[in-house]
């Protein structure tokens, strides 16, 4: 700590955490370890099908794979820091460690944002336009959007590290949160943010909103061409698919909506870890299970890849 004046400059947070030490919160704790685990093998292993198997080699799949890599960096990111502060009692964080958690996990998020307004726009060019699609989503346009994609989440998560981090904390020490959540380190500012808020929502406008409507837009395009569809069961198999997609996708934007677009004198401390807990935890488990594996593509190459495993080949003899 550092003295100006008659207050008391703060060197580092105290992270509160998700969970109490109660029996409740033991099983809740497990719960959440249990939903790591199955985000990254689900990711991972995604991320594993679509390098080895020719057939993923497809503009869906290769945003696919950049998604999951997002959200095992993501969860990564905050669970298990989460966890060993449970485990060891203990949630002290540096200033600099709280900003560079700031920065990862603003620059994932922005990431996936992105990201996932890109892949609603390949598959309304996917049903809309199939002709041209090998043209419109050529390789060097996949690679375009997945780089624009770290490009703007990187500059956001770069803003808001910066600037929150600039402000002069003196008193409390503790953030009532489970990681270091922009809203929530604000909340420990001995200094006026409001601007600052007003830049925050401006930036969250253009990082959450604008994907959103894009996404909202292809989907709206996607169900009118949908609907044209001579096939039923062809009609059917896109609306579970898109239904389930757009499931994921607001409640991933939902969350981030809640947690980011309201002043800070709506914040509840209770209701924003629930919140934050969607968007960190639930979706990055999630999505490779919506996204990917009811897919019988993905299942193709999962079956192809057990079958070269010994232990596989044993298993399915």
């Amino acid at each position: 700590m550092a003295w100006t004046g008659n207050q008391t400059i703060i060197s580092h947070f105290v992270l509160l955490g998700l969970f109490s030490r109660t029996p409740l919160h033991l099983f809740l704790f497990s719960i959440i370890m249990v939903m790591f685990l199955v985000a990254l093998s689900g990711n991972g292993l995604m991320i594993l099908l679509i390098l080895v198997d020719s057939r993923l080699h497809s503009p869906m799949y290769f945003f696919l794979s950049w998604l999951s890599l997002m959200d095992l960096m993501l969860i990564s990111t905050i669970v298990p820091r989460m966890a060993a502060d449970f485990l060891m009692g203990r949630g002290s964080i540096s200033f600099t460690g709280c900003g560079l958690q700031i920065l990862f996990f603003l620059t994932l998020l922005g990431d996936e944002c992105f990201l996932l307004a890109f892949m609603a726009y390949d598959s309304y060019v996917a049903i809309s336009n199939p002709l041209r699609y090998s043209v419109v989503m050529s390789r060097r346009v996949c690679w375009l959007m997945v780089a624009g994609s770290w490009l703007f989440g990187l500059v956001d998560g770069l803003i808001q590290a910066v600037f929150t981090l600039r402000f002069p904390y003196c008193g409390s020490q503790e953030i009532d949160h489970f990681f270091c959540e922009v809203p929530a380190v604000l909340k420990l500012a001995c200094a006026d943010t409001s601007l600052y808020e007003t830049m925050i929502y401006v930036c969250c406008v253009l990082m959450l909103l604008l994907p959103f409507s894009v996404i909202s837009a292809s989907y709206l395009r996607i169900l009118v061409a949908v609907l044209r569809m001579r096939s039923a069961e062809g009609r059917q198999k896109a609306f579970a698919t898109c239904s389930s997609h757009m499931m994921v996708v607001s409640l991933f934007y939902g969350a981030a909506m809640i947690t980011y677009m309201r002043p800070q004198a709506y914040h509840s401390s209770k209701q924003d870890k629930v919140v934050s807990a969607f968007y960190t935890m639930i979706t990055p488990m999630l999505n490779p299970l919506i996204y990917s594996l009811r897919n019988k593509e993905v299942t193709g190459a999962l079956r192809k890849l057990l079958g070269k495993c010994p232990c596989g080949r044993g298993a399915l003899g």
